[in-house]
């Protein structure tokens, strides 16, 4: 696999082509696909200007709220816009509404429905790929890739008379299903396809406990058609066998193609983000502890009911992602809790740490009781402001009043009105349970296996463990009446991010650690760790640290990771403050300002 350090020719100047991409995710927001489009939008339009298009489907229902619709369509984008509205598909062209206000087209799916069984037909006579019946996801997908396809010939028919070759750029199998009628048709268009995981891998890694010893040995169609994904697969291999350059995003994952899509990568484009969306120069140590208060706000309701412990000698841990127990590292962060929670005890920490789990898993509401005791303690404070507010003016009164210069007793000044209510809300509040684990009723409990994991192991918010467990099952935003607040200001309010992931093709959650300043732990399984390993030789001193999965045993794996947490846990607060100033120092590394180069050079071979 070719990278930019092993490749000696510079990348030719192409920006006088027009750059077409693709994805799914393209005004929808979709996992981490959607953060590498998103945050890389600004680079493109700096590079590209307005020879860089995006195309996307119209599904998802907020898409008016950051769709800026336009009355130009004198460039080509815009002209193969109205061809495809005289044809009867329904298009929409304008803006995207993020920064960098790319050109992108949108197209309703339901205009080109009627066209599904031909669609279908056609992909199995001509590219014998097979498709299943009401698979409404699959049959969506069949159906943008084929008003892609038409866009892309279309523009090729209005662009003939134009020396440059149309660059286009597609995203996993979603996107992917235009390649092999592209190929076989007369144009111009010259194709990279992207593979951010194989569908395959993602499937085969989450059930098969040595996957990556057993990788070389899978018989890809006998896998796919036993986890009922042919097609996607089908087109997943189409789409890498039948791009003139195919890429992916980690050394991990081009080996994971090799194997089951049967094509090396040609190159590798690691994933960035827009570094300045992220810094906040001198601010982010405050932005630290203003959103740490705001999480400190949600553990008081959340434990001092049943007991406290001092806030200002607790650490906020967390990890987040799509719940896939043991792809995300769920269950290794588990068990290298248990460990910690026993080093602690075993130390005699003064130290709490709060572990969130943050993840999507399906439940019914959010926990009553959990509700119930922060509306209050949300009682409590107001009742306390209110009595503050009684003592400030009785205070401020006496002392002026006071000819002796003896400080009045303070209890005075508070009615009995209030110390009866403070009494009860107090008397209300107070529980002799353990706090509760998950913040949610989940619909599946029996059968969650990080609540299995807890229930067997004991460790379930009991006073004696300085070790507490919070599992979120929703992702958090300013909706949230639990914690109010957007995801990536959660981040900052944290201490230490934790991603040992089994597969993960990138990982994006600790790379956004790493942006907000807060240190992070992924692994060498993933992209990410396995990018930040071969780039940053002093990655610990940085504050990103990577555990060995390759190599050592699970038990081992969550030893060296309960160790990592151990010493993050023994930093006195100066140490803390200054390895968060050395992680914000290495972001700059990760800039899309740096990394988009690997994208520059995969269009200029296309272009070859």
């Amino acid at each position: 696999m070719a990278t930019i350090k092993k490749l000696v020719q510079s990348p030719k100047e192409i920006t006088d082509s027009l750059l077409i991409e693709a994805a799914w995710e393209v005004c929808n927001q979709v996992g981490g696909i959607h953060t590498v489009i998103r945050s890389k939008v600004p680079r493109m339009v700096e590079k590209w200007g307005d020879k860089y298009c995006l195309l996307g489907p119209n599904v998802h229902p907020g898409v008016q709220a950051i769709f800026d619709p336009t009355t130009n369509y004198q460039d080509a984008c815009g002209q193969v816009v109205l061809r495809m509205r005289k044809a009867g598909f329904d298009v929409s062209y304008g803006r995207w509404l993020i920064s960098g206000r790319p050109k992108v087209v949108l197209f309703n799916l339901q205009s080109a429905e009627h066209l599904l069984n031909d669609i279908k037909f056609n992909l199995w006579e001509d590219h014998d790929i097979p498709t299943p019946n009401k698979d409404t996801l699959v049959d969506q997908v069949l159906v943008f890739g084929y008003m892609v396809q038409v866009f892309l010939l279309e523009l090729a028919e209005v662009e003939k008379a134009n020396p440059n070759k149309i660059l286009v750029h597609l995203h996993e199998w979603m996107a992917a299903t235009p390649v092999p009628a592209l190929r076989k048709a007369p144009n111009q268009l010259r194709i990279v396809f992207t593979t951010h995981a194989t569908l395959l891998g993602r499937y085969l890694a989450g059930n098969d406990p040595q996957f990556y010893e057993h990788l070389p040995f899978y018989d890809w169609l006998k896998e796919s058609r036993h986890f009922g994904i042919e097609t996607q697969v089908r087109i997943e291999r189409a789409a890498a066998h039948g791009s003139h350059i195919f890429t992916t995003v980690s050394e991990v994952t081009g080996r994971e193609c090799e194997f089951l899509l049967g094509r090396k990568p040609n190159l590798i484009l690691p994933n960035g983000l827009n570094v300045e969306r992220f810094t906040a120069l001198h601010k982010f140590q405050n932005l630290h502890q203003e959103y740490k208060e705001k999480i400190q706000a949600f553990t008081m309701g959340h434990f001092f009911n049943s007991y406290s412990f001092d806030l200002e000698k607790t650490l906020f841990f967390f990890t987040s992602g799509r719940f896939e127990y043991k792809n995300k590292g769920f269950d290794l962060t588990l068990e290298a809790l248990l460990r910690l929670n026993w080093k602690m005890q075993q130390a005699r920490s003064e130290m709490k740490v709060v572990m969130f789990f943050i993840t999507k898993s399906p439940y019914t509401s959010i926990s009553p009781k959990v509700l119930e005791s922060r509306g209050i303690m949300e009682e409590i404070r107001k009742t306390c402001d209110s009595i503050a507010e009684e003592v400030r003016l009785g205070l401020f009164q006496s002392s002026a009043a006071s000819e002796d210069y003896k400080l009045p007793y303070m209890n005075d000044f508070v009615s009995d009105y209030f110390r009866l209510r403070l009494r009860r809300t107090l008397q209300t509040w107070k529980s002799k349970e353990n706090p509760p684990v998950v913040t949610h009723d989940l619909k599946h409990p029996e059968s969650d296996d990080i609540l299995l994991f807890l229930n067997r192991v004991k460790l379930q918010n009991q006073k004696i463990n300085p070790v507490k467990i919070i599992y979120h099952p929703d992702f958090i935003s300013p909706m949230n009446p639990l914690f109010g607040m957007e995801y990536s200001d959660f981040v900052r309010g944290c201490h230490l991010g934790v991603f040992p992931s089994y597969y993960e093709p990138w990982g994006y959650t600790p790379l956004e650690c790493v942006c907000s300043g807060v240190p992070s732990v992924t692994s060498d399984l993933s992209g990410f760790g396995d990018y930040v390993l071969d780039t940053l030789p002093d990655h610990n001193e940085k504050g990103i640290y990577v555990v060995n999965r390759k190599n050592q045993s699970f038990e081992d794996a969550a030893e060296e990771l309960a160790n990592v947490m151990m010493e993050f846990v023994q930093l006195s607060r100066r140490d803390r403050i200054q390895l968060r100033n050395r992680v914000e120092s290495t972001s700059e590394h990760f800039d899309w300002k740096n990394l988009a180069e690997h994208y520059d050079m995969a269009y200029s071979l296309a272009n070859a």
